[in-house]
């Protein structure tokens, strides 16, 4: 008779349309650290991504004790494996989900956590590569940085005038639109420094930003760490300065201005692929850099800056150094303002270049996949 494996069962629900937790051998690995074979028999008896079930039903489903099933339940989505609304219980997706509430929680074991550190760094490499290529969605778009409205926007004549600056293409908008705002520290290098591994660009500390009902529960739930209005901005600021995107969902509406991720390219889950591998998950925004060499003085700092690494500096070959330039390779380039806001001597400009729209998520088959880890 073969042996039932559970893990595999609930990492074939995990699953959000195309973006899902791939059958792959350190997914499984990952799985195995975070839930004991007891939990993963019980939650392989639940529907799927943020279906809620409550143990009174999952019970009877399993054939088990309701306080047994509520006991492991509760205990499950006490490390932050599994969703809590109430009295009722859910599956996350992978990523986002499990992986960022399990390393926001920190509720773990401190072994289980750093044996999950080193085998999901291997999944941000190996795993999650392949499956956003494959599934060809953008899941994640660039915000423009704070102030860029005022100091850094052109508009190309082209563009409507009722779509020349919307409001998710703004992180001022989140400052904005809300009246609570929160940080969190970065998952991605968290797991990182479990490794030794320390970002360059900036410390998890500067990490995730959050806003509104979603800032609100994640306080109460002792992850965030709420912010006045001027330390939000600040906040952003700090992040842009260092040279992390904010990258938030490729969606419109209220929910677009309520969490992003503050991403360097070195540690990233979403950002690292693309830069590394060309893995289209981050859209590009509605902007491209244009540089005035007449007041440029070729410092570099743009070409340090980018993400992407798609800022070149051409030096000269002419005898007078007129060919010396800064030069951009757009087709790589993400649009997302770190090199303009940390231009000293203001010669970069991000021009609205083009009007693409976000993501339309039922026609993708991701009604169930959402950037708000948190919502049932």
């Amino acid at each position: 008779m073969t042996e039932v494996d559970y893990y595999d069962i609930v990492r074939n629900k995990l699953r959000a349309g195309p973006i899902g937790a791939p059958k792959h051998k350190k997914v499984l690995e990952f799985l195995r650290i975070i839930w004991t074979e007891e939990e993963a028999k019980v939650l392989s008896h639940m529907e799927g991504v943020r279906k809620l079930t409550t143990p009174r039903k999952l019970a009877k489903i399993a054939g088990m004790e309701k306080e047994k099933v509520k006991e492991i339940l509760n205990n499950c989505a006490r490390k932050g494996t599994i969703l809590k609304v109430g009295n009722s219980f859910g599956l996350l997706p992978l990523a986002p989900g499990i992986f960022e509430l399990y390393y926001l929680t920190a509720k773990d074991t401190e072994e289980n956590l750093k044996k999950g550190a080193k085998v999901f760094r291997e999944i941000i490499d190996q795993v999650l590569p392949s499956m956003f290529l494959s599934a060809k969605v953008e899941v994640f778009r660039p915000k423009l940085p704070y102030e860029a409205r005022e100091k850094i926007i052109n508009i190309d004549e082209t563009i409507k005038p009722e779509s020349q600056i919307l409001p998710y293409e703004l992180v001022e908008e989140m400052i904005n639109q809300n009246d609570y705002w929160a940080a969190l520290p970065c998952q991605c290098r968290l797991i990182g420094e479990y490794e030794g591994d320390l970002c360059k660009v900036a410390p998890k500390d500067v990490g995730c930003f959050v806003a509104g009902i979603i800032a609100k529960q994640l306080v109460d739930m002792g992850i965030g760490r709420k912010l006045s209005k001027e330390e939000a901005i600040d906040y952003l600021k700090k992040a842009e300065k260092a040279g992390l995107v904010h990258n938030g969902g490729n969606i419109s509406g209220p929910q677009s201005n309520m969490l992003i991720c503050n991403c360097c390219s070195c540690h990233c889950g979403g950002l690292y692929p693309a830069a590394k591998y060309g893995v289209p998950v981050v859209k590009q925004s509605n902007f491209q850099p244009q540089i005035n060499n007449e007041l440029c003085v070729k410092c570099g700092t743009c070409v340090k800056k980018c993400p992407m690494n798609a800022i070149f500096h051409k030096f000269p070959i002419e005898e007078d150094l007129s060919d010396e330039k800064i030069i951009i390779k757009y087709d790589i380039c993400i649009g997302c303002g770190v090199c303009a806001v940390n231009c000293t001597k203001n010669a970069i400009i991000m021009e609205k270049v083009r009007d693409d729209p976000t993501l339309d998520l039922k026609k993708l088959g991701l009604e169930n996949f959402d950037m708000n880890i948190f919502s049932a």
